[in-house]
């Protein structure tokens, strides 16, 4: 049996399979995906200038389209996906392109949005590089992804559940990206004066099995290479269905569970861009800012 390389964690055909099986009722399930979609308008609105030419990374049925060009800040907007049965609900214009492997010329767009795709690329990092030397200099990318939190109270139910029944546990939950880790990705792909942040959303659920359905709905069910092959025990499942509903029940019978969304924005760089100051180069010291006293390293107070 061939081990799992640890550089591509996720099996990226059985991903294109479920979300091609999932396309047809997106529709059902796509409530995070337009939640989303809203918030990345709000962030292009709040941008200083306006772009001709978009493109739309893993676009499903195109669910970001509305939002962004109502900011009018966006003329036109490419849609793009792996898997053609999702892409092909999305408004035209719209082709099939793997998330990781952009077939798009170098300083070519104005302007990249990516929405709940990138926490499920085996090379996010060379994501985000191909994504910065798409843009035209001074282009503009915001995206969205699951993060770290997310799906905490699942990973924990499955992990007991598992340790219980079969003596053992395996991925049932991937791992998301920390806000701390996408800041430095950002640097480290290139992008200038990069932002990211995190909102996190509690969706109260019937039961577990209620959340499953709609992870199944979204495309998002397990894909690790490292999963366990064999199917899933029903007691395991009953188990961790109990656990869940015990550690994360609400007052009113049902079960939450956990949605972080990390935001990212960064600029293509340009010569006209705001440059960080050189360190000793401020006009005016920050102790006379404070109007207080300064202290020298190593210099105690009152010494």
């Amino acid at each position: 049996m061939t081990e799992p390389n640890p550089q591509t964690p996720f099996d990226s055909h059985l991903i294109r399979q479920r979300r091609a099986r999932a396309a047809a009722g997106y529709g059902e399930f796509n409530f995070l995906k337009t939640l989303v979609a809203g918030e990345l308008g709000e962030r292009l609105l709040d941008s200083n200038r306006s772009f001709e030419t978009g493109l739309d990374i893993g676009s499903h049925r195109g669910e970001v389209r509305q939002p962004l060009l109502a900011t009018g800040k966006l003329a036109r907007l490419i849609h793009t996906d792996s898997v053609d049965a999702m892409v092909r609900q999305a408004p035209a214009p719209r082709i099939v392109m793997d998330e990781e492997r952009l077939a798009i010329a170098p300083s070519s767009i104005d302007f990249v949005t990516s929405a709940l795709v990138l926490h499920r690329l085996n090379d996010l990092p060379g994501a985000l590089i191909q994504i910065r030397q798409a843009l035209r200099p001074d282009g503009l990318f915001v995206g969205a992804m699951f993060g770290g939190e997310t799906l905490t109270e699942l990973r924990a139910a499955f992990s007991e559940a598992e340790a219980q029944i079969e003596g053992g546990i395996s991925p049932r939950v991937a791992p998301f990206a920390d806000v701390r880790d996408m800041g430095g990705l950002m640097q480290r792909a290139g992008f200038a004066l990069p932002v990211v942040d995190a909102d996190r959303h509690a969706v109260t659920y019937e039961t577990p099995f209620a959340l499953l359905r709609d992870l199944r709905g979204m495309g998002e069910t397990n894909a690790l290479n490292d999963r366990r092959k064999n199917p899933l025990r029903k007691a395991t499942l009953m188990r961790m269905a109990e656990i869940y509903s015990d550690r994360f029940g609400t007052p009113d019978g049902r079960v939450k569970a956990t949605f972080q969304i990390v935001y990212l924005a960064g600029w293509a760089p340009h010569e006209t861009q705001q440059k960080p100051l050189r360190p000793g180069s401020a006009a005016q010291r920050l102790a006379n800012a404070l109007n207080t006293e300064e202290i020298s390293a190593g210099e105690k107070p009152g010494g």
